[in-house]
C-alpha cells in the first residue's frame, strides 16, 4: 500500500519496488485467483518483469529449461509502447537489480544473474548498461505495437537495432490506435440529440460508421443549440469553480468579482487540456504575445482560450509553460478571455470537451504517440485543430478540421516554434474564426456545422474503444493464444528451433536480394 500510494512519488527503488509488484505480483495475484491468461498485454514496460514470472510458472509447472520457457510465454505475450523516444522508457541500475535480482535469477529462473541483466540490455554483454524494461518487454513478446500508424513507424525505427537483418517495414512492430470511450465524454443533451435523430446510442453502434452517417439527418438549428448549450454550461461551470479556488485560498473581491466574469458563453472557444510535458508546448500560442491579445478583443471576431493541465512532479520545465500561461492570463486585456484551471481531472476533462468549439493540439512532431483528449470533443460536435502528430496524422482532412504545418520534421526546434505558431495564428484568425462568425439569416453558421457533420461521420466511429479493442482482439489477442496454445501442444524446443530457423532463413532471404 505505502508503494502504491502515489504514481509518481518516491525514487527510482520505489519505482523498481512498483513494478516488480505490479508485473510478478500481478501474476501471483490472478492465480490466486484462478485466472490463467493465455495471453498477457504488456501495456509500456511498467509491467514486463510479468514476462519473467510467466516463465518461472512453465520453468516450476512443465519442467522446461529457461530457454524453452523464455520462447513458449513469449508466445502469448504481446507489447504496447507509448514512448516515441528510447529516453521515455524505466531504465533501472545494476545496483538495484542486483538488490532484488539476484536470487530471483539463480532459484527462479535458473539463470545467472548477468544472463538476467542481458534480458533488458540492447547491447548484450555491455556491463555499463542499465536495465531496460522495454527492451526486457520487447525480447519477451512476439506482438508488438504502437498507438498510432505514425507511432508505429516511429517505433519500428527505434527496434530496427534489433532486427539488422531486416528493412525497417518488415521490423515486427505494428500499430493500434488508441480511442477513447465515446459513451463516458458524450453529454447528456447530446447523446439524447442523437438518440433522437440517428437513434440509441449503444456499444453496438457507436463504432458502426453507417449509424454516425446518418448526422447529416439532424437538423442544424438542433444540432448547434445543443452544442452552444454545453459551451454555455461549461462557462457557468469554469466561473462558480474559479470562484471556489479564489474564496479557498482567501482572495479578495475583485478577484472573486473577476473569476465570476471569466469567459463568454457565446464567442468562439478553444480548449487546450492535458500534460504539460514539454514536447506538447503548452505556450506555443503565447509566443507572439500582442498577437494573442488582438485575438482574444477582436471587435466582431473574438476568440477565447481555456487552458487546463498538470505537469509531472518531477517536471520543472513543464511546472514553467504553466507559470508562463498564468502569468500571461493575468493581465488585464487578457483575465476575461484567457484561463488557466488548476488541478485538472476527468470531471474538468469531460466540462471541457463537452463544451469547447475546437481543441487545439501542438506537440513537436513526432513525440506525440497517439493522444487521445481531442477524439473526446468528436461527439460533441467540437472541432480539431492540430498538429499533424500521433492519431490525427491519419484522423485529418480538410473537411473535419485544421492542420498545424503539412507534417514537417525540423532540426532547428526554435526554427520550428516560430513557423508553427505563426501557423496558429493565421489559421485561427483567417479559417477559424471567419468560419465560426459567419451566419446566415437564421444566425447559423452553415459551414461550421457541416464540419461538425463530417467530422462526426468521419471520426467518431473509428476513434472509439470499441473499434481499438476489436482491432487488438483481431490483431494480437486472438493469434496470440493461438500462437501460445500450438506451443503449449508442441514439443518445446522443437518449436523453439523452429521459429529460429524460420527468423535465420528470412534474414537470408533478405540478404540475397540486397546481394543481387
Amino acid at each position: 500500500r505505502y508503494i502504491a500510494g502515489n504514481l509518481y512519488g518516491g525514487d527510482n527503488e520505489t519505482r523498481i519496488q512498483q513494478e516488480i509488484v505490479l508485473g510478478i505480483g500481478g501474476i501471483h495475484a490472478l492465480a490466486a485467483m484462478n485466472i490463467h491468461p493465455a495471453v498477457c498485454h504488456m501495456n509500456e514496460g511498467h509491467s514486463a518483469f510479468l514476462a519473467l514470472e510467466r516463465i518461472r510458472r512453465l520453468i516450476v509447472e512443465k519442467g522446461l529449461s529457461f530457454s524453452d520457457a523464455s520462447e513458449a510465454a513469449a508466445a502469448g505475450n504481446l507489447f504496447t509502447t507509448h514512448t516515441p523516444v528510447p529516453a521515455g522508457f524505466d531504465l533501472f541500475p545494476y545496483d538495484l537489480m542486483t538488490k532484488y535480482f539476484t536470487q530471483y535469477a539463480s532459484e527462479a529462473l535458473g539463470i545467472r544473474f548477468e544472463e538476467l541483466m542481458d534480458r533488458g540490455r540492447r547491447n548484450q554483454g555491455d556491463a555499463d548498461e542499465k536495465f531496460n524494461m522495454a527492451v526486457l518487454a520487447f525480447r519477451h513478446a512476439r506482438y508488438v505495437n504502437g498507438v498510432s500508424k505514425l507511432h508505429g513507424v516511429v517505433s519500428r525505427q527505434m527496434a530496427q537495432a534489433s532486427f539488422p537483418d531486416l528493412p525497417l517495414d518488415e521490423v515486427p512492430v505494428g500499430s493500434v490506435t488508441n480511442g477513447i470511450h465515446t459513451a463516458s465524454f458524450t453529454s447528456s443533451e447530446m447523446a439524447d440529440l442523437l438518440t433522437r435523430h440517428l437513434g440509441e446510442l449503444s456499444a453496438e453502434n457507436i463504432a458502426d460508421p453507417d449509424y454516425w452517417a446518418k448526422a447529416d439527418a439532424i437538423p442544424d438549428a438542433a444540432l448547434w443549440d445543443t452544442h452552444c448549450l454545453r459551451r454555455h454550461k461549461m462557462v457557468e461551470w469554469a466561473r462558480e469553480y474559479q470562484v471556489s479556488r479564489v474564496v479557498k485560498r482567501g482572495g479578495s473581491e475583485q478577484e472573486i468579482d473577476d473569476a465570476r466574469n471569466i469567459l463568454n458563453p457565446d464567442i468562439l472557444t478553444v480548449g487546450f487540456a492535458r500534460r504539460f510535458a514539454t514536447y506538447k508546448r503548452g505556450d506555443l500560442l503565447l509566443r507572439d504575445g500582442e498577437r494573442l491579445l488582438r485575438m482574444l478583443n477582436h471587435a466582431e471576431r473574438p476568440v477565447q482560450f481555456v487552458f487546463a493541465g498538470k505537469a509531472h512532479p518531477k517536471d520543472d520545465a513543464g511546472k514553467q509553460l504553466i507559470q508562463h500561461i498564468v502569468h500571461f492570463a493575468r493581465q488585464d486585456s487578457a483575465r476575461r478571455r484567457l484561463v488557466f484551471l488548476e488541478d485538472y481531472d476527468i470531471d474538468m476533462a469531460r466540462y471541457l470537451t463537452q463544451g469547447v468549439d475546437v481543441w487545439l493540439n501542438n506537440p513537436r512532431r513526432p513525440m506525440e504517440a497517439s493522444g487521445t483528449s481531442g477524439m473526446k470533443v468528436i461527439p460533441n460536435g467540437g472541432l480539431n485543430f492540430s498538429v499533424l502528430d500521433g492519431w490525427w496524422a491519419e484522423g485529418y482532412d480538410p473537411s473535419v478540421g485544421w492542420e498545424i504545418g503539412r507534417g514537417e520534421e525540423y532540426d532547428d526546434l526554435g526554427y520550428q516554434d516560430y513557423v508553427e505558431a505563426q501557423d496558429i495564428y493565421e489559421t485561427l484568425e483567417r479559417s477559424i474564426a471567419p468560419l465560426f462568425y459567419d451566419r446566415d439569416a437564421d444566425g447559423l453558421p452553415k459551414g461550421w456545422i457541416a464540419k461538425m457533420k463530417a467530422s462526426m461521420k468521419k471520426l467518431a466511429p473509428v476513434y472509439t474503444t470499441e473499434r481499438m479493442v476489436r482491432e487488438y482482439a483481431e490483431t494480437y489477442y486472438v493469434p496470440a493464444a493461438r500462437r501460445a496454445k500450438r506451443v503449449d501442444e508442441n514439443d518445446y524446443a522443437l518449436a523453439r528451433a523452429l521459429v529460429e530457423w524460420k527468423r535465420k532463413l528470412r534474414s537470408r532471404w533478405h540478404l540475397s536480394l540486397i546481394h543481387i
